[in-house]
């Protein structure tokens, strides 16, 4: 096959490609208050998280970030997403992760705090999107009644984004958007690489 027969099949196949895909937006009409979940074992479900949140700010909405469990750790993100003090609330609730604290009760204690700056934020229709940082883990150990957090985000004003390893089953059935992230290789594991500044916080 030459040059010209491959440009001509390339263009054949891009053209169907095309018209498919024009049929399918044409047919996206609606708008509404997406919940969208980053689940799994794989890095990068705060980072996609976070990635939407700067989109927003970057379109002049107002958002809000409740981070559940972390906190021992000054991050990148709430360095750079302060200077945007006048669109973006961000609150901090956690120590640590759990295996560090090993206080259950303190770790539902911080988790409660979380959620209260959660609940603001979820009946608050002037926030475009909310970023509920490692809910799921919280979820997980039970620290928040399950089916209360089903509830607030079944009434929520705005855009939610859920992010955690093992989502629970019902929250998965009620989000518009699932992204599982598989883990394929990892530094720490395979080469003994520590957390590094501006990579992972």
């Amino acid at each position: 096959m030459n040059e010209e027969d491959v440009k001509h099949i390339h263009k054949q196949k891009m053209q169907k490609r095309k018209e498919f895909q024009d049929k399918q937006v044409q047919a996206a009409d609606k708008t509404k208050k997406l919940l969208m979940v980053y689940t799994g074992t794989g890095k990068g479900k705060s980072t996609a998280g976070f990635g939407t949140i700067l989109r927003s700010l970057g379109h002049g909405y107002k958002v809000g970030v409740v981070q559940f469990i972390k906190g021992a750790w000054q991050t990148g993100e709430l360095a750079a997403l302060n200077r945007f003090d006048n669109l973006i609330r961000y609150e901090v609730a956690g120590e640590g992760f759990t295996w560090n604290t090993q206080d259950r009760e303190r770790d539902i204690k911080k988790a409660q705090e979380a959620w209260n700056f959660a609940l603001e934020m979820l009946t608050d229709d002037s926030y475009h999107l909310i970023l509920l940082d490692e809910l799921n883990i919280v979820l997980r150990y039970d620290y928040l009644p399950l089916e209360e957090v089903l509830a607030a985000l079944g009434k929520r004003q705005n855009h939610v984004i859920v992010t955690g390893r093992n989502a629970k089953p019902e929250l998965i059935v009620i989000a518009d958007l699932v992204t599982e992230m598989k883990l394929v290789k990892h530094p720490f594991r395979e080469q003994g690489v520590k957390a590094q500044e501006g990579i992972e916080f």
